[in-house]
């Protein structure tokens, strides 16, 4: 006999990133507005080995707004992933949305980000406040991290030796997919 779990059967969601859709869910929709604004504010910079390197960085076309994304995960599948982001702060929706996932994935196993469920963006409540295209950003951008993130683990899992203490595990892989 199982515990009581949701019948919804929906993967689980991370403990940082639900906090972050209680917290949504709890206000209004300016208010939403509003904390969304603060987490763009919140979204760190990036490093200078990656400032200096945009090429190591992975535009994600689907956002309205120029993003860029890498993301950097060990080889061992418990080893915590980090994100990093890159968005002008002209964009405070984009960069919004990548601080949200900063703030609720980075540090997470790839494991864990492997099976946060897609629709995620859509649970923050912003679908009647924020245009269609951009809420496709904010998909787009999960979408990404999880591909990132799954490139990484098999080419860990392939044996790819020679790369460990390589600063840039997140080197840009092309994607034509949209």
């Amino acid at each position: 006999m199982s515990t009581a779990i949701p019948s919804s059967a929906q993967p689980a969601v991370p403990a940082e990133l639900q906090e972050i859709i209680d917290d949504f869910q709890a206000m209004t929709e300016p208010e939403r507005l509003e904390l969304l604004l603060e987490f763009s504010r919140s979204l760190p910079e990036l490093p200078s080995r990656l400032a200096d390197h945009p090429e190591m960085l992975e535009q994600v076309v689907e956002c309205q707004s120029p993003l860029f994304l890498t993301v950097e995960a060990g080889e061992s599948p418990e080893h915590p992933v980090e994100l990093f982001f890159s968005a002008p702060p002209e964009a405070p929706t984009t960069r919004g949305f990548a601080g949200v996932l900063h703030e609720g994935l980075n540090g997470l196993s790839a494991a864990e980000i492997l099976a946060v469920p897609a629709d995620v963006p859509d649970r923050l409540g912003l679908t009647r406040a924020i245009t269609p295209l951009r809420m496709r950003g904010m998909s787009a951008m999960l979408g990404r991290i999880k591909r990132k993130v799954a490139e990484q683990r098999a080419a860990g899992s392939a044996g790819s030796a020679g790369s460990a203490g390589s600063e840039a595990t997140g080197t840009t892989v092309a994607d034509a997919a949209g």
